[in-house]
């Protein structure tokens, strides 16, 4: 049994590792929700108890075995240290330590091995780049890639609370004929899409798109795989999706590749569209699995194959994914 502190505990993402720790059956002993000042003293409910919200502060740690954080990077910047220095392992939510070549970035379906060894914090992937490689790592290992181009279609949950109330408050005003000028992003999300997820720099792409690029060949150990990503923010209140164009080193029919997808860990396949099955965010919704689908030979590549998936961006893309992180670091003796 295992002391664990959620940071960040009454955001979207904090509040689903709560749930996930209850459905999973983690061992928790102790269950400390941590939070900024102005949440202290909030009750969460967590296995039918009340739990009350503590004040997230360098000495919040004492006695914490698993730290989950997800409070933007800033504060995992300040308070990840002190809580290693107390003893903890922490599991990192923002993009705060991705990159930090001595800081493994783990999908425990796609390379939990990099996980032994940690030197007290564990990086936990981007929303998209985490259901990204639980498609490709199969595909990888069987045939190898060249190349992959994603465009991914965002829900606003992946911005906040706030998104999720502007995208719903947009939609009745323009139903209504009064629709309310926009404040999370810079252009009405309702009955729109956004091709702008972070800031653009000097090339073009975005930080959200070089997030995907990046962490996706960190975690699949290729950092020679051309990737270019484009990433749209739509008016979906939950779970991301993408569609995928793969370059692959060896030729690899569609057949195929629903073969080793079918029995790949993570991966629920949804590919029958002659009968309008295939994978979309209402039925990702509330799910852990990445559900892949429309698999087809690229028409334009020899050794192209396109593909779409959709996954729960608040499960899979991050709570989910950090709890199953835990139970690795348990489960191999690791922690």
């Amino acid at each position: 049994m295992f002391n664990v502190a959620v940071v960040g505990a009454t955001g979207a993402v904090g509040g689903t590792m709560l749930r996930v720790l209850e459905e999973r059956g983690f061992p928790v002993t102790e269950l400390r929700p941590l939070a900024s000042e102005r949440s202290e003293g909030r009750r969460l409910d967590y296995l039918g108890q009340p739990r009350t919200v503590r004040r997230l502060t360098e000495d919040a740690f004492e006695g914490i075995q698993i730290a989950l954080f997800s409070a933007g990077g800033a504060r995992s910047k300040q308070f990840a240290p002190a809580a290693v220095e107390a003893g903890a392992v922490v599991i990192d939510n923002s993009s705060a330590y991705r990159m930090d070549p001595a800081v493994p970035l783990v999908v425990p379906e796609v390379n939990e091995s990099a996980l032994e060894g940690h030197s007290g914090i564990v990086a936990n992937p981007n929303c998209v780049a985490a259901p990204l490689v639980v498609a490709l790592k199969p595909l990888a290992d069987a045939v190898g890639l060249e190349r992959l181009i994603v465009a991914s279609y965002q829900s606003v949950s992946g911005t906040g609370a706030a998104a999720v109330e502007e995208l719903l408050a947009q939609s009745r005003g323009h139903l209504a004929g009064d629709e309310p000028e926009p404040s999370v992003y810079p252009h009405p999300i309702a009955f729109n899409v956004l091709p702008h997820i972070d800031a653009f720099d000097a090339t073009g792409y975005t930080g959200e798109e070089r997030k995907v690029a990046d962490e996706t060949r960190k975690m699949l150990g290729l950092p020679d795989l051309r990737v270019s990503a484009t990433c749209v923010r739509v008016p979906v209140v939950q779970a991301h999706s993408a569609a995928i164009q793969i370059e692959t080193t060896e030729k690899i029919t569609a057949e195929r590749a629903r073969e080793l997808l079918m029995g790949a860990p993570g991966v629920v396949l949804v590919d029958e569209p002659q009968l309008n099955r295939y994978p979309m965010p209402r039925e990702a919704h509330g799910r852990d699995d990445v559900l892949v689908g429309r698999i087809r030979e690229d028409a334009s590549h020899p050794r192209g194959l396109a593909l779409w998936l959709s996954s729960d961006n608040l499960r899979k893309g991050a709570a989910t994914n950090a709890v199953q992180i835990a139970e690795s670091l348990v489960t191999r003796g690791w922690l």
